[in-house]
């Protein structure tokens, strides 16, 4: 009795496969647009990449020839990182030593706030 119940159960993947139909793979529009501009290399905006001088003060962190802004930026983070300025609990906040006072003008400010800083004394 066994052997006609497993007889009477088709054990074919093939007929399986054959109702199911292929998938077709799925593209939005959204998908298109956001593969398009990826394929294009981004230009550098000329205004980061313009030699601006540092003053007196930011001279002192980052060298007194002109840099672009980025570049600015890098050695300032470059000094707190090699100093250890940055907070341990907050790593948002930046904790002036007596170089970085002189540029900032308050012992602890937001990593935000620094570069707006920073930009003021760029000329």
């Amino acid at each position: 009795m066994a052997t006609a119940k497993k007889a009477a159960q088709p054990k074919s993947t093939a007929a399986k496969a054959s109702a199911k139909p292929a998938a077709a793979p799925k593209t939005s529009a959204k998908a298109s647009a956001k593969a398009a501009p990826a394929a294009a290399k981004r230009t550098p905006n000329a205004a980061f990449m313009k030699p601006m001088t540092p003053s007196a003060e930011l001279a002192a962190i980052v060298g007194a020839k002109p840099l672009p802004r980025t570049e600015v930026t890098k050695k300032v983070w470059e000094y707190i990182k090699k100093n250890k300025l940055q907070d341990a609990t907050n790593k948002r906040m930046i904790n002036a030593d007596a170089k970085l006072k002189a540029v900032l003008k308050k012992p602890q400010v937001s990593m935000f706030e620094m570069t707006k800083i920073i930009s003021s004394h760029l000329s």
